[in-house]
This record gives C-alpha cells, sequence and structure tokens, in this order.
C-alpha cells in the first residue's frame, strides 16, 4: 500500500507566512509526506520548504511556480521529478481574491481571477493526475471558498465566487472519473480565516460584526483548515471522493 512516507505531495502557493499554503505543509509532513512547496515567490517558497524540513525530518524542495503560465508549471514539476518521491498529493491553495462589485469589474480582473484560480489549477493538476493514475493512487484537494457556496458576501465578489465554485465543478467531475483508477478528488471550503488576505479586516466593530455570525465564536485559524486537508489526503481516506468540506465555523450551514 502507497504511505505518505513514500510519496511527495505537493502545495501550491504556499509562500506566504500566515497562510494556509504553509500551515497545509507543515501539516502533511508531520503526517510522514515529503513536501514540494510551489509558489510565485520563490524566496517564501524555499523558506517554507526549510522550514517544514527543519520541523519535521521530511524531504522537501521549494520551487518558484507561476501556475497561470504552463511553462513555469513544467519547470517546476519536472525539477520535482529529480529531487522527490513521485507525487501522491496535491494540494491546489494557490488564489486570488477579488472584492470588486460585479457593475466595477473590468474584463482583465475577471480573467486575472479565473487564471489563478481556475486555470491555474487545471495546468498543475493535468500534468499531475496521469502520473498518480498510472501509479494506481493520488489524493487531490481543491480550496474552494465559502464565498463560492453562499454566494459571495465574505471577502470575495462576484468573480471570486464564481472561480471559487468553477473549482467545485471542477473537482466533482473530476472525482467521478479518476476514482476507478485509486486518485479521490475533494475540496474544502474554508469560511473566514485569519490569514495575511483577511488579517488587516479582522479589527474593531467590523471583526465583532463578523464574529456575531459564527456560531463557535471566532474566526477559523489556519490549522483548522490545514488539519482536513491532511485528513483527506491519508492513504486511508480512500472512499470519500466528490465531498466538499465547509470550514466556517457554522457561519454558513446548508
Amino acid at each position: 500500500m502507497t504511505t505518505a512516507s513514500d510519496s511527495t505531495a505537493i502545495v501550491t502557493g504556499a509562500g506566504s507566512r500566515r497562510g494556509i499554503g504553509r500551515a497545509t505543509a507543515h501539516a502533511l509532513a508531520a503526517a510522514g509526506w515529503h513536501v514540494a512547496v510551489l509558489d510565485l515567490d520563490e524566496a517564501g517558497a524555499k523558506e517554507t520548504a526549510d522550514d517544514v524540513a527543519g520541523a519535521h525530518g521530511v524531504r522537501t524542495a521549494g520551487f518558484a511556480c507561476d501556475v497561470t503560465d504552463e511553462d513555469s508549471v513544467e519547470s517546476a514539476l519536472a525539477t520535482l521529478d529529480t529531487a522527490l518521491p513521485p507525487v501522491g498529493a496535491l494540494v491546489n491553495n494557490a488564489g486570488i481574491t477579488s472584492p470588486v462589485p460585479f457593475l466595477e469589474v473590468t474584463d482583465a480582473e475577471w480573467d486575472k481571477v479565473f487564471a489563478v484560480n481556475v486555470r491555474g489549477a487545471y495546468n498543475i493538476t493535468r500534468r499531475v493526475a496521469p502520473g498518480m493514475a498510472e501509479r494506481g493512487f493520488g489524493r487531490i484537494v481543491f480550496l474552494s471558498s465559502v464565498s463560492a457556496e453562499r454566494g459571495g458576501g465574505v471577502f470575495g465578489g462576484v468573480a471570486y465566487s464564481a472561480a471559487k465554485a468553477g473549482q467545485l465543478g471542477f473537482a466533482r467531475a473530476l472525482a467521478r472519473e479518476l476514482g476507478p483508477v485509486g486518485v479521490t478528488v475533494n475540496s474544502v471550503a474554508p469560511g473566514l480565516i485569519d490569514t495575511d488576505i483577511t488579517g488587516g479586516a479582522l479589527e474593531g466593530e467590523r471583526k465583532t460584526a463578523l464574529l456575531a455570525g459564527i456560531p463557535v465564536g471566532r474566526n477559523g485559524r489556519v490549522d483548522d483548515v490545514a488539519d482536513l486537508i491532511t485528513f483527506l489526503c491519508r492513504p486511508e481516506t480512500g472512499y470519500i471522493t466528490g465531498a466538499t468540506y465547509d470550514v466556517n465555523g457554522g457561519s454558513h450551514i446548508h
């Protein structure tokens, strides 16, 4: 049976110090995975990789990668193939948000949001999935958002909600196709999580108002999301696929 200790987990967009990606890289390494960190920020990617290796004693590597650029993805994965064990898990974490109202959104803004969140996930998943299918094992997790389920209203506007909803359809259809070859595909939809993206907005009256709508009485932490992703990547978690897991403290119950 495939184990985490003989496989590599890729986490995209994991260069930020306070992001879900870096927390996920740590959680996966704690579970025994070797970890490849891909990020636009090469220094951030390598810093995360070094932190993870130092903390957990697994093999890691950090690569500069623009998920919207096919050549950049090809280059990063080619280097990864020679540096680490075969890829057993992919966490499509790289993403950007956009609060621009629909009546003000530009074509360029719309395309940029879809380029990172949807095309970026396609670019890397399309190149990693064949190897998983060939080896008969794989775990793919998409980082969607509560905005996709409730229609924005947190930080993301229409473009972001539409792109994150696109990821849900992507994951569900892919789960049907890849299930027979041992690859599961699931989505995680975080609510209000305290990261560099949301940190500035979680202050004063705005924070009080937001927390009032969360039954558990606090904003989410990156570890809340990272732990769930790691569970979905376990070799033992082979009978869950095509599912969407909410991590929102009860702020959106449906």
